[in-house]
């Protein structure tokens, strides 16, 4: 009667030992050696060209045949902090589209401001677009004084020591966005001089078209 007990099996039997006793196996569960472990490598995102501030997004509803045809509208300012402040508005059926359309449009309109040594503005200057009325001028050292989306535009510029009063009754930031560009208009440098954003513009065109209207309607009663 045969007494010897059967042999185990060891799995990596064949397999030559490493010096901390392990065996080196094709089990992809064994350790790695030292030197093939490599650092991970993370890749920053490139700084963009101008800081940006979103003035309003709103979602828009048409109606057509079909059915509810939805689109976003994007306001956009941007500067680079150093006296050149922009302004764009774009649509799209996504968010990501309308911003980049907003963004293209804001660095057409940009334009490079007269500034101060102390980057501030040199004399005072008011503008009004529908219902918003601005005044802007200059203090000497009590910072920057102002509120709604005007502040964040002269942020955006790098403007300081400024006081800034909005005699409006709106809420709608769009509109005090672009009074602040157009009074900003009114300080621009000579050596950059593009011509004033289309939507001012024709802005400005219809209410005087209006007011001419009323003129006439009046004249005639």
């Amino acid at each position: 009667m045969d007494t010897t007990k059967p042999k185990q099996y060891t799995p990596n039997a064949g397999a030559p030992r490493l010096n901390g006793g392990g065996y080196r196996g094709n089990n992809n569960n064994n350790k790695r050696e030292g030197g093939d472990h490599k650092p991970r490598t993370f890749f920053e995102r490139p700084k963009p060209e101008f800081d940006q501030k979103m003035v309003s997004i709103r979602r828009v509803t048409r109606v057509v045949a079909g059915g509810r045809r939805m689109t976003f509208a994007v306001a956009l300012a941007i500067g680079d902090k150093k006296g050149s402040i922009g302004l764009g508005t774009g649509k799209g059926g996504d968010t990501s589209l309308a911003i980049a359309k907003a963004l293209r449009q804001a660095k057409k309109n940009m334009f490079k401001i007269k500034m101060t040594k102390e980057n501030s503005i040199p004399y005072q200057v008011a503008a009004k677009f529908s219902s918003s009325k601005l005044t802007m001028m200059p203090n000497r050292g009590k910072g920057l004084v102002a509120g709604s989306t005007v502040r964040d535009m002269l942020i955006l510029a790098g403007l300081k020591n400024i006081t800034a009063k909005l005699h409006s009754g709106s809420k709608n930031k769009l509109n005090n966005a672009r009074v602040a560009y157009k009074t900003l208009y009114q300080l621009k440098a000579v050596a950059s001089l593009p011509k004033i954003a289309p939507f001012i513009a024709e802005s400005e065109v219809e209410a005087k078209v209006e007011a001419k209207e009323k003129d006439v309607v009046e004249i005639v009663k």
